[in-house]
Parts: C-alpha cells; structure tokens; sequence
C-alpha cells in the first residue's frame, strides 16, 4: 500500500523562482491529506497531477501567511470544480473566524460543508483517526503557537502461524479470536499466549512534519523512531542567533533532532530566501545524520514497506 509525501513547497516565508512556500502531501493508502497550504498549493497540486478532489483532510500548522494563503484559494476552486463531499480543516482557533470570515466574502454559494477541528497547540494528542491512519498532534517551539503533525499506519489484524492452525486444529471460531487478540486454550487446558500463535507481517510506517520551530527536545520522544521526518531547517549552522531570534531551526539542529529521535530518513526545508543554493545545508545535516536531503518542490518520498 502507498505511503509517500510530495513536497508541493520547501521555500520559508518569501517564494523564490525555484520554491513555492510551505506545503506537503501525504498519501497514505490513496487517501491524500494536505499538510499547511501556502499560495500556490493548487499550482502545484495541477503541475504534479495530484487529484486535489480527493484531498478531504487539511492539517495547517500554524497562522503565518506562509502557511496559510492559498487555503481560501483551494476552498474556491474546490467549489468551482463542484466538490459535494465535506472537507476537514485541523488548525488552531484562530483559523476558524478568519476562513468562514474569507468564505463568505469570496466564495459564492459553498457546495460543500467545511468541517472546522480545533488544535491545542500545547498538546501532543491523536486529532484524527480512521482506523487505518492516525495524526497527533505535536506542540513546537515558534514565535507564536506551533504544531508540528507525526502519521501512523495503524497495524492491521495479525497473521496466524501455519504450522499451528494445523497442529491445533483451529477452528474459524478460534481463528477470528486469536486475530482478535485472543489468547488460545488447548484440549488438555494449557493457554498458548497470542503472541506465540501470531506475527505480523510488516512494520508501521510513519511520517512527521515539524515546521515551523526552533531546536527542541521535547519533540524527540513524541517522533521517536519515525520513518520520514520533515523538520524545517531555515538557516545554516553560522546563521543560528538568526534563527533563535525568529523561531526557527538550522540544519545542524534539524539534524540533531533526527539523530536523537532514531529517525530512519531526514527531509529537511523551509529554506531561508537568502540562499541561492542549499546543497551545503545537505552537507551540514549530513555531517550529523547522514540519512538527510534537501528537499526540492516536487519531490516524492516514498516510505517503503518494510516486512518482517
């Protein structure tokens, strides 16, 4: 089953020609969910030929423009291209009186119903859970309320061992308790504990999305282990009192978050318009975590399965 991020924008707060500013899409099982929104979204979703209609979940991480812009502007040609089914935002309160506000003023006549769930921003919870994916929220370390969102196959039902459905001649009844969760009691009474009769065939994946912030440990146990991890990584390593005085990370930083939460791959974005090129933000990553790239606007990443 696909699990793979594309990267619609990887610029910060200004849009180069290059870099449109910040958004991602995950699609996990051909369910595709929009992470933050900024101008330009929907050129890029029609340039990269992801079927905007299908997108019915949109997570925005924080009220920057940079983040935030092209979301009324999705709404619109949402409705002009007849969309009926509902459509989720999760976003801090703020949001919510701001975009009705755009809604009525710019949209005539809204087909569809926009369904409004409210984040904490100082909380690290599930926000959403459709028994084959979860979200939770994760608090970050910004100029004004953050949160970064992390995405998780939920395991399927087990697999039962072969060998011993024969050896104990288990019945459908038994089958369905046991991938149920059931341990099995044996014809002479002794209990063989599920974990012995079960496996699963493949691991979880999982991806996070953690932007905008500055360096924080706090965020290491709540991704701990994650597959993809997307941290912003605004400036260079000689630009960091730039970044502490905005709110944001450098690449040594998003590298060592990603070493010390045991990540598999590091992503990193949300580039500072200063810089022409960012290749030397790769290396500086790479020198910490050398599983890192430095994402270009349209780039897929696939999370492959992994069996066990």
């Amino acid at each position: 089953m696909t699990f793979s991020v594309t990267v619609l924008g990887s610029s910060s707060a200004l849009p180069t020609s290059t870099r449109f500013p910040s958004a991602h899409v995950l699609n996990a099982h051909e369910r595709l969910f929009l992470i933050d929104c900024a101008e330009g979204t929907q050129i890029q979703l029609r340039r990269l030929r992801i079927k905007m209609m299908k997108i019915n979940h949109i997570f925005i991480s924080h009220l920057h423009g940079d983040h935030t812009l092209g979301l009324i502007g999705l709404i619109s040609s949402f409705n002009l291209n007849g969309r009926k089914s509902d459509l989720h935002v999760y976003a801090h309160k703020g949001l919510e009186n701001n975009l009705l506000f755009n809604i009525n003023f710019f949209v005539n006549d809204l087909n569809f119903k926009v369904v409004f769930h409210s984040i904490a921003p100082n909380k690290h919870q599930v926000i959403y859970d459709d028994g084959k994916i979860t979200v939770e929220s994760l608090p970050l370390k910004h100029k004004i309320p953050s949160t970064g969102f992390i995405f998780r196959e939920k395991r399927g039902f087990p697999n039962i061992r072969k060998e011993l459905i024969e050896k104990y001649s288990l019945t459908l009844a038994e089958i369905n308790a046991i991938r149920n969760g059931s341990d099995l009691t044996a014809a002479d009474g002794h209990i063989i504990p599920n974990a012995e009769l079960t496996f699963y065939s493949s691991e979880p994946r999982s991806y996070a999305y953690c932007s905008d912030t500055m360096y924080s440990e706090k965020l290491i146990g709540m991704i701990k282990n994650v597959d993809l991890l997307y941290h912003e990584a605004t400036f260079a390593s000689t630009d960091e009192s730039l970044a502490k005085q905005t709110g944001h990370s450098t690449s040594v930083q998003a590298a060592t978050i990603a070493l010390k939460s045991c990540a598999k791959k590091l992503i990193i974005g949300h580039f500072s318009s200063r810089y022409k090129k960012v290749s030397f933000l790769e290396d500086e990553a790479r020198a910490i975590f050398e599983n890192t790239i430095a994402v270009e606007d349209g780039q897929v990443f696939e999370v492959p399965i992994v069996r066990r």
